[in-house]
This record gives C-alpha cells, structure tokens and sequence, in this order.
C-alpha cells in the first residue's frame, strides 16, 4: 500500500510542475523475480523514479522505455527473460531465473486513468481489487491496462466498457475481492491480473513513553497508519510524536471510542502502566482485534488474565491466540530500537500470515501467487 501511496504522490507533484508521466506495473511472473506482480513504479519525463519494480536491474531499461511510450502515448507490454543469454544480462546482480512481464502505461490527464484507480484504493477502508488487462501473445494488439477498481462497495472503471469480455472480467474481480485472493485470468487473447490490494495495517501503540518514539518511526517507514494512545498530554506532544497519524489523550475506558477497529488493526500495549493496561484490555478484548502485544515478561501477561477473569471478564482461546506477549520475534533485542524492530516484523509477520523463520530455511518459493 505506501508503494501505491507514494506514487500516487509523486503523481500529484508531477502534474503540478507539469510533468509528464508514465506507470509501470508488473503484470506476470514465471518463475522466480524480485518483485512479484503487483509492483509498481512511477516514472516522469525527465527520469524521476519513485516505486520499483525489481531490485534495481530492470529499472534504467524500463526508464528508456517510459518515455518511449510517453512520447507516443501507447501502453507497451515489456517482457525480460532472465534465463535468456541477453535479458540475464538485466538479472545477474539479484540472480532471477524467470520471466517479468511488465505493462508501462502512459498517464493521461483524464476524469479516470490508472492513478485514478490507485487513488481509490487509498481511499478503501477495506479490501480492494485492481484489474490490468494486457496481451502477451500479440505485443502489436492493443494493451487495455489498469481498467478495474472495486473499493468501498464502488466500481471504477477505465476503459472497460470497451472490452466484449467485461462482465466476465468484473465477475472475477468481485469474487476476488469476497476470497481476498488475486489470480491471473485468460480472455480469449487477453489475460488479466486480478490484484487484490490488502488494507494498510493500523497500529494503535498504548503508550508514549520514550521506547514508543522508536516503533512509531519505523512503522511510518512502512507507511502504516499509526495511532498513538496516552492520558498524559505532556507525554504525547507532536514534537514528540512527528510521525502518527494520530495523538489520542484519554483514560483507558475511553481510548477505543476514539479509534477505527478493523481486522488491520494491531495494538502495542507499552505503557509500563499495569492499571492503566489491565482496564484498557478489558474494553479492547471483547472487540477480539487481530493483534495486542503487551510488552513486558510473561508473568506480567498471565496476571493481567488471571485478574481480568477473576473480574468477571472472559478469556477466549480467540483472544489468547492473538495476544502475543512478551511481544516481538527473538532477534536479541536489547534497546528501544532493537525492540520496535523486533514488535514490527512479529506484526508484518502476523499478517502476512507467516512464521518469522530465516529465508534461507525455507523450500519454497518466497513469494507465492
């Protein structure tokens, strides 16, 4: 989502100084690539690069071709072959052995065009599909590109109504959309990427003592969207706090009123308050979230549970699930730093629905369909 988030960006400041632009989407892996489908990368006229779409080896080859299609203003499908003599040439410095096949499309001041869909994704406060249309078999036909948005219960489209196969094509957008799975189709001589973009991960962080300043930095890197929660208002100041998007100062019966809960939702309980954390649990775990860490040993954690169901409140084996406490992976972390890092990567690694192992342990594909 910030890949998306800063290229449309970097749109908005090109426009302005009246820059021309172009989009280049990768539309289709064979084998193995650095980037998977999906990546994206913005280029304007006089070369600015904002995105990738490899590593770094395919990216002066595809600046050259950008402004061949802005100057002509025709979307041109790009395809390296990294096990060819030639292409791997591109692909030595990160090892590839597969096929990319990369739709550069060129940006039009129109009502709608492929920033228009992107920007609708950003506006999406949950799941959205993108749809890009390109012809691999026939690079002489015409490329349709990004054509399809669906977000926010709305379809946007570029261009579809264009396409004989359109109400096939937005069928299998909406059931990418209900399985929250992207694939890649065919149309008769047309395939089509169907992406389905993930929310932004929103990260609630209870607490703004000085180990918070570390882990909202890190996350705003991400591009996260990052709420920080305190009843100190000297604590949680904008000089302190530069980076969240939001400063809630409330009691703990009164945070979550202030907070957008959805299943993106991860909360960091770091206040080294233990009445302030253990009331502000018990409002959060009936909600069930898909994450709460709680810093501090493990002691800490089984007697917050043990009073909270003495109280009266009830500790399901959904909520225990997704309590991770002591938070974080065990990388060694020892400074404020290092323990952010540690609470970051656990969170991207829970939603990506992956362990947090070493890659070099690992026998398959990293990044799968």
């Amino acid at each position: 989502m910030k890949e998306i988030i800063d290229i449309v960006t970097a749109y908005n400041k090109a426009v302005k100084s009246c820059k021309k632009t172009a989009l280049a989407t990768v539309v289709l892996v064979e084998g193995s690539a650095y980037r998977k489908a999906g990546a994206r990368m913005l280029i304007t006229e006089d070369g600015q690069l904002t995105g990738a779409i490899s590593g770094g080896c395919l990216e002066g080859d595809a600046l050259r071709k950008a402004r061949m299609v802005i100057l002509q203003q025709e979307p041109l499908l790009v395809t390296y072959d990294t096990m060819d003599d030639e292409d791997a040439k591109l692909g030595v410095g990160l090892g590839c052995n597969g096929i990319i096949h990369i739709l550069i499309e060129p940006i039009n001041d129109t009502k709608t065009n492929p920033i228009t869909l992107l920007s609708a994704v950003i506006s999406s406060r949950g799941y959205s599909v993108l749809v890009t249309v390109f012809n691999v078999t026939d690079r002489k036909a015409p490329q349709p590109g990004s054509c399809l948005c669906l977000a926010n219960g709305k379809t946007l489209s570029n261009g579809l109504e264009q396409l004989i196969y359109k109400h096939e094509l937005l069928e299998d957008a909406k059931n990418a959309l209900d399985n929250r799975h992207s694939s890649v189709t065919a149309y008769e001589a047309y395939t089509a990427f169907v992406e389905c973009v993930n929310p932004m991960i929103s990260l609630i962080v209870l607490g703004a003592g000085n180990d918070a300043i570390p882990l909202t930095k890190i996350a705003a890197v991400l591009g996260w969207n990052i709420t920080v929660v305190d009843g100190r208002s000297n604590y949680l100041t904008n000089e302190r706090f530069p980076s969240p998007n939001k400063l809630v100062i409330a009691k703990p019966e009164s945070a979550l009123e202030s907070i957008e809960l959805n299943e993106w939702t991860a909360f960091v309980l770091m206040t080294h308050n233990y009445n302030y954390e253990v009331a502000f649990l018990k409002a959060l775990l009936p909600l069930h979230p898909s994450y709460i860490g709680i810093l501090g040993p493990k002691k800490k954690l089984e007697r917050m549970l043990g009073e909270l169901e003495e109280s009266g409140t009830t500790i399901t084996e959904r909520n225990r699930e997704t309590i991770h406490g002591p938070v974080g992976l065990d990388i060694g972390s020892e400074t404020s730093e290092e323990i952010a890092l540690s609470i970051v990567a656990e969170i991207k690694a829970v939603f990506s629905e992956r362990n947090g192992h070493p890659l070099k342990y690992k026998t398959t594909v990293i990044h799968s369909a």
